[in-house]
């Protein structure tokens, strides 16, 4: 079990990071901003946000 304190590969997402990225999201924070705040890589939250149909804002 000591190789799931590097990353979190493929964890479920939780209700309340759902409702933290719809927020997020919504505010038109950039993606990188997003994943920095639920601790996600960039590709986890697009691949989450595309599912929901959440558009991201794409700053650079």
């Amino acid at each position: 079990m000591a190789a799931e304190r590097f990353e979190r590969h493929k964890q479920a997402w939780t209700g309340e990071e759902l409702q933290k990225l719809h927020t997020l999201a919504k505010k038109g924070m950039a993606l990188k901003a997003i994943a920095k705040a639920l601790t996600r890589s960039e590709e986890s939250v697009k691949d989450r946000a595309r599912a929901d149909g959440l558009p991201i804002a794409k700053l650079r």
